[in-house]
């Protein structure tokens, strides 16, 4: 339209042109160059608008033809699986209505401690292969607001739908089974070989057996079962979990030996079997489980010496043997575990003396070897190298002799030290100020010939340590004073008592 207006105003413009004199001609010719270069311009403009204009729709009829395109449908948790889910969750607690509750696809909507993850069929061989989702993990048991798995019932079973997951890899119970008894049948062991973590924590009323399906796990990295009354013997086939990090079987009913295949467990980090009714010897092929951190075995019945391959396990940082059945000496293969910071042998009838093992391990952090049958005194190697220990029991052995003046040491970083129901003798070697800040967590009573130094017996060491008689200046105790009677001072008795005196004084 601009365009023609301005061809109109040009038309206008030779009309007046044509009756003017030859001086206006010049000015004309400048006015019409003028207006044929607005005019090109214009016209220009005109071509890059429209050609924006264009471009913008056929831009948004493609927006609009994608738009009414059908979409791929979102693909969905297998039928199999969404119920096997629901079953599984029915088991643990039957009193909530999950179906109500939870009525689409579990894994978009499910309860916390459902896990879902996509996979590609294997059997595709397309570069855009559909991804379909899958259960990997089912969390059951409230553990905090921070981790709300799905509640357990006070009737809350097993599930049998656990093989309907063939992706699933952690599987875990936390107080499930606390009021009601609940088995573990031969069924449930059906799981897929895809399973890395299989935990039971604090289920007390959970019986049934370890199965020799175990060894079908072969991803298995964590095996958990602690606190129930799974009973029987630990399978042979567990040698077979050639990726197994922690094997916690505590607090259990589990009876037989210790299987000698499980120095095949290389990966190894943590065996804690303590707290069950496990015998026999310690297989020697313990001492192959290099990667090992943590080793306990307390509280079984144990018998037998400790295997010298023990020495092996360099990198082990707590060893608890107490409370068994164990014999022959405290083991001297000690000393070449020199990552150890905690190492428990109460409980067992070692005897023997305390060997010179600590050199190398300065580590030490605290030591328990109450109730051994030890012998003999404490070597003063223990005060010279143990100057990091936190725990010190000894109590309730043999030992006698004097306390190393070493274990002064010890005062920076102690916190407990008992030394109870032994035969030392002489002074106590710790100061007045360590001595009161223990307090009740430094024991010592039970050993007659140990006494206090004169400068120990007053203030808050008298309030620990007050049983303890006081010492004299050579460092044994003060004699209780002779009463004399009247009897005693007959004229028959007084040269003999007269010389007792002297003698009493000259000692003095």
């Amino acid at each position: 339209m601009v365009f023609f207006a301005k061809l109109v105003i040009l038309s206008h413009s030779l009309r007046s042109a044509s009756i003017k004199s030859g001086s206006h001609r010049q000015l004309f010719s400048s006015s019409l160059a003028f207006s044929v270069f607005s005019a090109s311009m214009a016209t220009q403009s005109c071509l890059f608008v429209l050609l924006v204009v264009l471009h913008l729709r056929c831009h948004v009829a493609s927006l609009v033809s994608a738009g009414e395109e059908e979409q791929p449908p979102f693909v969905l948790l297998p039928e199999v699986e969404q119920e096997a889910a629901y079953l599984a969750l029915e088991s643990i607690n039957p009193s909530i209505p999950w179906r109500s509750l939870y009525p689409d696809d579990l894994c978009l909507s499910g309860p916390h401690g459902l896990v879902c993850d996509l996979f590609t069929s294997s059997s595709s061989t397309t570069a855009e292969a559909e991804a379909s989702p899958h259960v990997i993990e089912l969390n059951f048991g409230y553990v905090s607001d921070y981790s709300s798995n799905p509640p357990c019932g006070p009737n809350a079973t097993v599930p049998t739908s656990l093989s309907s997951f063939p992706f699933l890899r952690k599987l875990f119970f936390f107080k499930c089974f606390t009021s009601a008894k609940a088995s573990l049948t031969d069924d449930f062991w059906n799981l897929s070989s895809t399973v890395e973590e299989l935990v039971f924590h604090q289920n007390p009323y959970l019986v049934g057996r370890l199965s020799r399906r175990l060894g079908g796990l072969p991803r298995l990295r964590r095996l958990i079962v602690s606190g129930t009354r799974i009973s029987g013997s630990i399978p042979p086939e567990v040698g077979n979990l050639h990726h197994l990090e922690q094997l916690v079987l505590s607090r259990d009913h589990l009876h037989g030996q210790i299987p000698r295949s499980i120095g095949r467990l290389d990966r190894l980090k943590v065996l804690d079997l303590s707290g069950n009714r496990i015998g026999g010897m310690l297989p020697g092929e313990i001492g192959q489980l290099a990667a090992l951190v943590k080793l306990d075995l307390g509280s079984n019945r144990i018998i037998g010496s400790v295997p010298d391959e023990l020495g092996r396990l360099r990198q082990v940082e707590l060893l608890d043997l107490s409370e068994n059945q164990l014999t022959g000496g405290v083991p001297e293969a000690l000393a070449e575990m020199t990552s150890l910071e905690e190492l428990y042998l109460s409980g067992n009838p070692l005897g023997g003396g305390i060997p010179e093992i600590w050199e190398k391990l300065r580590s030490l952090r605290g030591i328990g070897m109450s109730r051994l049958g030890l012998v003999g005194s404490i070597p003063v190697s223990m005060g010279i190298n143990l100057g990091s220990l936190c725990y010190l029991a000894m109590d309730n052995n043999e030992l006698e002799g004097e306390m190393p003046e070493q274990f002064r040491l010890m005062e920076e970083t102690a916190m407990e030290i008992n030394l109870e129901n032994n035969g030392f003798l002489g002074r106590v070697p710790f100061s007045a100020a360590f001595i009161g800040r223990l307090g009740g967590k430094l024991k010592l009573g039970g050993n007659r010939g140990l006494c206090l130094e004169e400068g120990l017996a007053g203030g808050s060491t008298a309030a620990a340590l007050g049983y303890l008689r006081r010492c004299n200046m050579t460092g044994t105790a003060v004699p209780h004073p002779v009463v004399f009677t009247s009897a005693c001072c007959s004229s028959g008795n007084v040269a003999v008592i007269a010389l007792l005196f002297c003698a009493f004084l000259l000692c003095l």
